[in-house]
């Protein structure tokens, strides 16, 4: 059973940075793709990045492109995803999830999720 823990999340002000982790137990990271989704209240959950363990391919959505940067660590087995430049429309719960197999950007593909760490960006 994989099991996944975020960590990192905060209020900060816009153009700041903040770097999410997300910790797996239970399996190595090298036999998942990890994906970091975000959800706003009265909103759908939006793929953020995925990176893929062993190949380290990645895959941003268009918000993230040229300010966010997914990485893993495998000593650690864990997944950052660094964000620079927040905005306030950054602001949101952020989630990891994880599926064996390649990256996919929909949520309902991913089978373990962890419980969200909040991002608040004030402007």
């Amino acid at each position: 059973q994989v099991q996944l823990v975020e960590s990192g999340g905060g209020l900060v002000q816009a153009g700041d940075s903040l770097r999410l982790s997300c910790t797996l137990s239970g399996r190595t990271f090298r036999s998942y793709a990890v994906g970091w989704f975000r959800q706003d209240p009265g909103k759908e959950r939006e793929f953020v990045a995925a990176i893929r363990g062993f190949t380290g391919s990645t895959w941003y959505a268009d918000s993230a492109k040229g300010r966010f940067t997914i990485s893993e660590d495998n000593a650690a087995n864990t997944v950052q995803l660094q964000m620079n430049s927040l905005e306030p429309e950054d602001t949101a719960a952020y989630y990891c999830a994880a599926r064996e197999g390649v990256i996919t950007t929909v949520d309902t593909t991913y089978d373990y999720w962890g419980r969200g760490t909040q991002v608040t960006v004030s402007s």
